[in-house]
């Protein structure tokens, strides 16, 4: 059996064990274009410089003509069958030209925190994970590519990352003593490096109703890791009052619904049927469904739902320019439960809903040419109102000896909120005529003000 056919075999006893597994991505292979600082393989009669001051093992698949080489410090190449380097020839690429020598970049760059340099063996389409769970979790089996060279950073040292089992070289590791053999060796101190340790301990996660992931303390250097490439800062959420779910580093928009499990609920049952039932409905969708740790709740919560420190997590985000979507679903969520959650095993269901997309038109999504062309109107009207106020004002004091304002906290309750305006004294009389009512203004930012022109209420009168 090849080294491929064991890998299969060994994944398919995951997935009778429940185990999730982790598959590392990035590699350091000598033609892998994304490894050189013009993004692509030396060309033939390039000069080639790897870190002087960098450990490193790299496997070479081809063979390569090169007219120079500056070697690093410590390291290894690992020639395929046929692969080697040679001197320039008559058959020298014209287009390489005689420039900088083709850089191999910091091999020290792949950190074992960052959730973009790992793929779950698990994944599906509409299916995603949240940023903690991206990077293995100590139920996990991790996996290191046997036809490709690698190197690991495993983090600052603060705390061991665990795992279920580590394969590399076509090893298989489950016991501490075998791990840390490893690691101590030249190979293993060539492909894992940093003050970090790296563990692993029995068993995958025999809970049917899944197992939390483990992740949170690491979370911070998970979200540095990841948010590296922006300036260490979050994007902006592309909506109002985003939400922010267990695990995840930035806020997204969506819906949470949170759910307390019985003994009977199987998390594997219920994505399935997330994916069967519920999302072929709900174009634009992609859900992540995790145990997570319970918040902390209120003192003298009673009920069965109290007894456990855990619930499920169902995030529900949307990645199309259609909005809504994940609101509707969390709704469905809800009365499904309502309907079958015994025979699902659920106890309770509760949900949460970011806010209205930014820049849907209202107020709070105006631009900035918008808000000032608002600003300007309101103005405009609030002159023109005080003008009218004056006049008005001025016909008035012909007629009355005296004006009386009243207080607001000395007027008569009222079922409805009144226009804003002034109380005319020579009108405030039982029978008066009722003003108008405001006329009710939507999606606006602007504050406008309505009075009572006695003038004309006089004449209707």
């Amino acid at each position: 059996m090849g080294a491929l056919g064991r890998v299969l075999l060994w994944l398919q006893l995951c997935a009778l064990t429940r185990a999730a597994y982790k598959l590392w991505i990035p590699n350091t292979d000598f033609e892998a274009a994304a490894n050189w600082s013009q993004n692509r393989t030396p060309c033939a009669g390039a000069a080639v410089k790897f870190p002087a001051n960098k450990m490193v093992s790299v496997l070479v698949r081809e063979g390569h003509s090169i007219s120079d080489m500056l070697l690093p410090r410590d390291g290894e190449f690992v020639l395929a069958s046929g692969a080697g380097f040679s001197a320039p020839d008559a058959g020298r690429d014209p287009d390489c030209g005689t420039g900088a020598p083709a850089l191999f970049l910091d091999p020290d760059r792949f950190s074992w925190h960052d959730p973009r340099l790992w793929r779950s063996g698990d994944a599906a389409r509409g299916l995603f994970s949240v940023d903690a769970e991206r990077v293995p979790c100590r139920h996990d089996d991790v996996v290191f590519p046997s036809d490709a060279s690698f190197r690991v950073g495993l983090g600052p040292g603060a705390r061991p990352a665990r795992v279920r089992s580590v394969r590399a070289l076509g090893q298989t590791f489950t016991r501490d003593e075998d791990l840390a053999a490893f690691l101590a060796s030249r190979a293993g101190r060539l492909r894992f490096h940093g003050p970090g340790a790296l563990s692993v301990g029995p068993g995958g996660c025999a809970d049917a109703s899944g197992c939390v992931c483990g992740n949170n303390e690491a979370l911070p250097w998970i979200c540095e890791a990841l948010l590296q490439p922006l300036g260490g800062r979050c994007p902006p959420a592309a909506c109002h009052d985003a939400l922010r779910p267990e695990g995840q580093c930035c806020d997204l928009c969506g819906a949470i619904v949170s759910l307390t499990h019985g003994p009977t609920f199987d998390i594997e049952r219920y994505r399935a049927r997330l994916l069967q039932v519920f999302l072929p409905q709900y174009q634009g969708l992609q859900v992540a469904v995790s145990k997570v740790p319970r918040p902390p709740r209120p003192r003298g919560t009673a009920g069965a739902e109290a007894d456990t420190d855990t619930e499920i997590q169902v995030v529900l985000t949307e990645t199309g320019p259609e909005t809504g979507g994940a609101g509707r679903l969390a709704r469905a969520l809800l009365a499904d439960v309502a309907e079958h959650g015994e025979a699902l095993g659920v106890l309770s269901a509760t949900a949460r809903e970011s806010g209205a997309p930014v820049g849907d038109g209202s107020a709070q999504g105006l631009d900035g040419s918008g808000l000032r062309a608002e600003l300007a109107g309101g103005v405009t009207a609030g002159l023109f109102l005080l003008l009218l106020a004056l006049v008005a004002g001025a016909l008035l004091l012909r007629r009355a000896p005296r004006l009386r304002w009243s207080r607001r906290d000395e007027a008569a309750p009222a079922p409805v909120v009144d226009p804003l305006g002034f109380s005319n004294p020579v009108f405030d009389v039982a029978g008066s005529a009722e003003p108008p009512p405001a006329t009710k203004v939507e999606n606006s930012s602007t504050s406008r003000s309505y009075f009572v022109n006695p003038l004309f209420a006089e004449a209707e009168a």
